[in-house]
């Protein structure tokens, strides 16, 4: 059975991030004093008297606004709304109740789903401020004092939530799924992917690059396996990140990285590649993370019959630094060879967890060895005693030798390159870990 689902939910800078993050115990939504920070909406795993339960952060609701970007917040919190099974409303005691908050109540009623009224900023221990009990003005019942930053109030406002929460059966956790951070820099088709995916409109869109600032999931499950896909905000050169709410963008994108099995990184196929795609690509190489380069946008280049030749050849060369990912051109808006990407990500998930056992691996080190001998250095060779794998998620082997420094950069690549022709290790890094017998790492 699926989590129950949690809505937070309130006008801008309410303190609806603050409070998310302190429910969730995780830094997810960014936080900041400008209004509208939020934009999407973020999912956290939250847990309250045994009950396990989906907390989702929204943009603040701007009723009447007509701006664009406010107006599609305003249809995110929407749909996290419909599928919530509790609302939290969240007011501001400073604020006192305004115009705004009686709007969105009366949104919130509309939907006939539970909700519990939170007035955060309650940051006085003690008797509560006379101006509380102007919140019952809502008709949303009973509210609870909340201060986000310091944790006051918070148990009593999830003793309330889990009060509406349905009967959930036991949850396992499901090792199948494959999560996928579709990375890349801003304005390549990010949330357009990951919308046509899911086919819905889960991620807002629009021309402007960089309106995706938080990272959003979203699951699919079809016949190549089960998926998360995780949409991040377009990476930037640290030049053009202007703002602090975009440098904790680029973080954010960091940790999906990180969460990830698999990276899909997007290039436009209109542009070409670019030096902040090796450094988006780089970001996973160092992660360890099974890659795939996803050429968007294909739809709108025009073609001969050697076009995606050409484009290939060229992004091999440009993407030296990871041959081993393999290439898809791909169109977002069309869904062209989206099934392809499915097959793919599966792949090399499956080869970035591959396990091969320590007899096969010092088969190949012997063949590989005599047909190339290992090098010397003022008349001492190197001996590879035997080698093993360590973990997978990259695939790690450790050599033990009796000398890392006749080890050469030149010798690990070639053995490389003989574990990738025999097992194949597609789609992802493989790392050496050279040891002296005897002594530690080296």
């Amino acid at each position: 059975m699926a989590k129950s689902v949690v809505a937070v939910v309130g006008r801008p800078n309410v303190g609806k991030s603050t409070l998310f993050n302190k429910l969730t115990g995780s830094r997810m939504s960014i936080v900041d004093d400008t209004p509208g920070v939020t934009r999407d909406r973020i999912y956290g795993d939250c847990e309250w008297l045994d009950k396990k339960f989906l907390l989702v952060d929204t943009g603040g609701i701007e009723p009447d606004s007509n701006d664009v970007i406010l107006s599609q917040m305003r249809a995110q919190a929407q749909i996290a709304v419909d599928t919530a099974d509790v609302i939290i409303f969240v007011t501001n005691l400073r604020d006192g109740v305004v115009a705004s908050d009686y709007e969105v109540a009366a949104m919130l009623q509309k939907s006939g789903k539970p909700i519990v009224l939170c007035v955060n900023k309650c940051d006085s221990i003690g008797e509560v401020d006379p101006e509380f009990y102007e919140f019952y003005n809502l008709g949303l019942g009973d509210p609870v004092a909340v201060s986000a930053i310091h944790g006051h109030g918070t148990g009593d406002l999830l003793d309330e939530v889990v009060k509406f929460l349905p009967e959930q059966e036991e949850e396992d956790d499901d090792d199948e799924i494959i999560n996928v951070a579709v990375i890349g820099k801003p304005n390549v088709g990010k949330s357009s992917l990951v919308n046509k995916i899911s086919g819905a409109q889960r991620a807002i869109v629009s021309d402007i690059a960089g309106t995706t600032r938080d990272s959003t999931d979203t699951l699919v499950e079809n016949q190549y396996g089960k998926f998360n896909f995780i949409d991040t905000a377009g990476l930037r050169r640290k030049s053009r990140v202007s703002d602090a709410i975009e440098k904790y963008s680029i973080i954010r994108a960091r940790t999906a990285v990180e969460r990830a099995n698999v990276c899909v990184i997007m290039i436009d196929a209109t542009e070409g590649f670019t030096e902040q795609d090796s450094k988006v690509a780089g970001i996973a190489l160092e992660e360890g993370k099974a890659c795939i380069i996803a050429v968007n946008k294909w739809d709108a280049v025009e073609k001969d019959g050697n076009t995606m030749n050409e484009y290939r050849k060229k992004l091999e060369n440009d993407f030296s630094f990871m041959s081993y990912a393999p290439i898809i051109f791909i169109s977002a808006k069309t869904g062209q060879r989206l099934d392809r990407l499915y097959e793919l990500i599966a792949f090399v998930h499956s080869q970035n967890s591959m396990r091969i056992s320590t007899g096969k691996l010092n088969e190949v080190l012997a063949d590989a060895t005599a047909r190339v001998q290992p090098p010397t250095d003022k008349g001492k060779r190197l001996k590879i005693y035997y080698m093993t794998q360590a973990s997978t998620r990259p695939p790690t082997f450790v050599f033990f030798v009796n000398n890392s420094q006749l080890f050469h950069f030149s010798y690990q690549r070639y053995l490389e390159n003989q574990l990738r022709d025999i097992f194949g290790l597609d789609g992802t890094p493989v790392r050496f870990i050279i040891r002296e017998r005897g002594e530690g790492k080296k």
